[in-house]
């Protein structure tokens, strides 16, 4: 008997890991890459805009709150229309048009004055950052094999989190003084990053072209919420997606109401959770292949996260060490449930789009996340977080509830009459994306 043991390749493991979390095809990657540089210009606009715009620009809080408010809202309205543009024009070129408006949007906003032109310019920027997700998901069906779909949508969700991260770091010097033109710098600075991302996502090269689009009007795209089985879909969806205000506002306001939870717990809970969603929203996406395992993903979101509310029960006036134990618990149960609702949401949400409204139907999954991020702080902040224990129950229950009818409205999407099919009216103008 040899006593040799086998040697460990350590290359294999390295070649293993970058398989694992880069797109396999040149195409994939350089798309990644544009997603790294438009990820880090809004990094650096994320953590440096309202400085900018209180201290430089001239405006007040609350003209910059009322104007966001105004330029989120615009936003909405048009989505769906411009989901229409895109599936005229094809996602890329929809995509590389939305990087370069919102460029244009960026530098308006480096030079506005007055809260007036500050709401144009940001209703601008809105509306392209609104159809970017959605674009960006059609464009990752077009770059995937069927079953590596999903898994392509979480390298890009990864990417997208390191970008943002590289972004804010950036800006951190350009904000440690009061130079007006080093603030601006910011905003310059992001508008730089989208108009080489677009240059890139320009110069891709798809293995095929798209297939002709029907379309006459883009205000018909609102058709598309007669989709009834889709619309229950996209509204389950957007209950498990609370846990974006759970991790913004639930989990903040929960340490504040305990007394054991010091309120450092905060950054360390943010930072738990970005460290994990990088670490394993690729291999949790990994096993999402199908419909039929997005659904079961969906169920495995309601698990996960009525485990979070159920640990967030604890009373104000428990330990420090049972607090600050059920708080990072919680913290871990929400982050898994983010990535399986994240996995179970895009499979779900490309396969039951029809191939000739795509744009349209995930603009329309896309305004349950927006609808969620209306009714969410209210729900938690108005109504679970003073109801206490029996708050968090009942929103553990309404989790679970969600994630067991999504499963059952798979089936009902399975068995719809196609709604691909064009229809008369729609059938007048013929249009091939290039």
């Amino acid at each position: 008997m040899s006593g040799a043991e086998p040697k460990r390749d350590g290359s294999g493991v390295v070649r293993g890991v970058v398989r694992e979390y880069l797109p396999g095809s040149h195409a994939g990657r350089v798309f990644a890459f544009s997603t790294l540089l438009s990820a880090f210009g809004t990094g650096m606009f994320l953590a440096g805009s309202a400085v900018f715009f209180t201290r430089q620009a001239g405006l007040s809080a609350a003209q910059l709150g009322a104007g966001l408010s105004i330029a989120a809202a615009i936003g909405l309205v048009a989505l769906l229309p411009l989901g229409a543009v895109a599936d005229r024009a094809g996602a890329r070129p929809a995509l590389v048009g939305a990087l370069l408006w919102r460029a244009l949007c960026f530098v308006a906003l480096a030079f506005v004055q007055g809260p007036i032109a500050f709401t144009v310019a940001a209703a601008c920027q809105a509306a392209a950052q609104n159809i970017t997700g959605p674009v960006t998901q059609a464009l990752v069906g077009t770059l995937s094999e069927e079953g590596d779909r999903t898994r392509m949508m979480a390298v890009v969700r990864t990417v997208r989190n390191i970008g943002f991260s590289l972004g804010a770091l950036a800006a951190a010097p350009l904000l440690l003084t009061d130079s007006t033109w080093l603030h601006r710098g910011v905003l310059l600075g992001n508008a730089l990053a989208f108009v080489a991302s677009a240059v890139l996502l320009a110069r891709l090269r798809l293995a095929a072209p798209g297939r002709a689009v029907t379309v006459r009007n883009p205000l018909a795209a609102f058709g598309a919420v007669r989709d009834w089985r889709y619309l229950c879909l996209t509204a389950l969806n957007s209950v498990l997606a609370l846990h974006m205000t759970l991790l913004a506002v639930g989990l903040p306001l929960w340490v504040t109401r305990h007394e054991g939870a010091p309120d450092a717990l905060v950054p360390v809970m943010i930072f738990v959770n970005t460290v994990l969603a990088v670490a394993f929203q690729v291999p949790f996406a990994r096993r999402v292949t199908d419909p039929r395992s997005g659904a079961r993903a969906l169920r495995w979101t309601g698990l996960a996260l009525a485990g979070c509310a159920a640990l967030l029960a604890v009373p104000a006036a428990a330990p420090p060490a049972v607090a600050i134990g059920a708080v990072l618990f919680a913290c871990v149960a929400l982050t898994a449930g983010e990535l399986w609702q994240a996995a179970g949401g895009w499979e779900l949400s490309y396969a039951y789009a029809p191939e000739d409204r795509r744009n349209v139907y995930l603009s329309l999954f896309s305004l349950g996340n927006s609808a969620q991020d209306m009714a969410g702080p209210l729900l938690v902040a108005a109504v679970v977080l003073p109801l206490g224990a029996l708050g968090w129950f009942m929103l553990a229950a309404l989790f679970v509830v969600a994630a067991l009818l999504a499963s059952l409205v798979v089936p009902l999407l399975d068995r719809r009459p196609s709604p691909g099919t064009p229809t008369a009216e729609a059938a007048a103008t013929t249009h091939t994306p290039g």
